[in-house]
């Protein structure tokens, strides 16, 4: 009963999934009413809080209220802030075009839906996030799955991609992440890209994680690796380093006129509201018109990482500031090591176990962000070097007492 994610829902609910964090959003919030150093928000640049976020979304509230434009923007919901946000983000992420999505999930979905018909082959990452794992499932084509950042596997699906549209007459469409949320690797785009020469394929990404984040300007993952002008279609998200809500879609004109009359998550949904917008706009200036808050962000998951390493801990392959720990345990170590943090350590993080992990493994997800401090780094090393130990003691085969 529940399904994979939703069989430990009688105990688990309420505190080890959909638990409630309350307070201003930082990473200082109150759980179970009592503060905690939060480690589980994707509040990349600290712009949730920011006095001038703040104040844009008030004005704008005030202004046009939350309605405000009635309808999809094909009918009669279009505007020029949407459009002057659309093309700020298609010149900062190096194309020519980008179109705003209400929602980031739905968006990807709804990308992968109208760039294929039944006669083309998708070929993706074996990891990747569930929203392309979703928009696959509704290809009514061929789909082939490569191991994870395995370039090998990948042209061995490519050739059978390529054989297979020779016969349907139809494309390839290859999809990735720039950054991958649990692991934080970084998708291997030139390696892929490279394969064009031999292949031809248009290549999708999803670089939620690294709009913003990654890159000299913070453009994206492309950015970072030099190859902006290799990615076909390019997907970002505002709920990351923007701290907002809504995505974009950003390719060469011609793509994005395509996907703006064809997406049906868009034509069918009303626009994005006014104040959204214009909170959207604000964020993004900010994202662009102060590095210093990237630094920062740059400079703490340095030191939690170098710290983590340091100290004995396993944090996988990331090259990212997205930063695993990964643990040997069971369940039930999973959930008495993460009571233990929270409740006598006061340290919140996520946790992740099978089945979206092999079993046998334990991994913390920690999130750093620019408002997190060197102090956060070391009291929250300090921590999880204590119940490491009680991990590998053996200390959690039962429940843990709580202080």
């Amino acid at each position: 009963m529940g399904g994979p994610l939703g069989q430990h829902q009688k105990w688990s609910h309420g505190y080890f999934s959909f638990p409630k964090l309350e307070g201003e959003i930082a990473p200082h919030m109150y759980f179970k009413g009592k503060e905690h150093l939060v480690w589980s928000l994707n509040n990349y640049l600290g712009l949730a809080n920011h006095p001038e976020v703040r104040e844009a979304d008030a004005k704008a509230a005030a202004d046009y209220g939350m309605a405000y434009p009635m309808g999809a923007r094909m009918m009669s919901g279009n505007s020029t802030h949407h459009e002057t946000l659309e093309k700020g983000l298609a010149e900062f992420v190096g194309k020519e075009d980008a179109f705003l999505l209400n929602y980031g999930y739905q968006g990807m979905v709804s990308i992968i839906d109208a760039l294929v018909d039944r006669n083309d082959v998708i070929v993706y990452d074996a990891e990747s996030h569930a929203c392309i794992i979703d928009g696959v499932r509704l290809h009514m084509g061929k789909r082939f799955v490569y191991q994870h950042n395995d370039m090998e596997s990948f042209e061995k699906q490519l050739e059978r991609a390529a054989k297979l549209t020779e016969q349907t007459g139809g494309g390839i469409l290859v999809i990735t992440e720039g950054v991958f949320g649990m692991s934080g690797a970084q998708g291997k785009l030139k390696e892929i890209i490279a394969l064009k020469e031999k292949y031809y394929f248009r290549l999708l990404i999803d670089d939620a994680h690294g709009f913003g984040t990654m890159g000299k300007t913070g453009a994206g993952t492309h950015e970072a690796q030099e190859c902006v002008d290799g990615i076909d279609v390019y997907f970002g998200t505002f709920a990351k380093s923007m701290a907002g809500i809504g995505a974009f879609v950003a390719a060469n004109q011609d793509i994005v006129n395509y996907l703006r009359y064809n997406m049906r998550s868009q034509t069918f949904a009303k626009a994005l509201p006014m104040p959204m917008v214009i909170g959207l706009q604000k964020r993004f200036e900010l994202l662009k018109s102060r590095p210093e808050l990237r630094e920062k962000l740059w400079e703490i998951a340095s030191s939690l990482q170098n710290g983590l390493k340091e100290n004995g801990f396993d944090i996988g392959i990331t090259d990212t500031m997205v930063t695993p720990v990964f643990l040997k345990g069971d369940l039930l170590e999973a959930t008495s090591l993460t009571r233990d943090l929270r409740e006598n350590h006061s340290i919140f993080c996520s946790i992740v176990v099978y089945p979206v992990i092999p079993k046998g493994l334990i991994e913390l997800r920690l999130i750093p962000t620019a408002l997190h401090t060197i102090e956060d780094v070391k009291v929250t090393l300090e921590a999880l070097s204590v119940v490491h130990e009680k991990l590998k003691a053996g200390d959690y085969k039962e429940n843990v007492a709580v202080a």
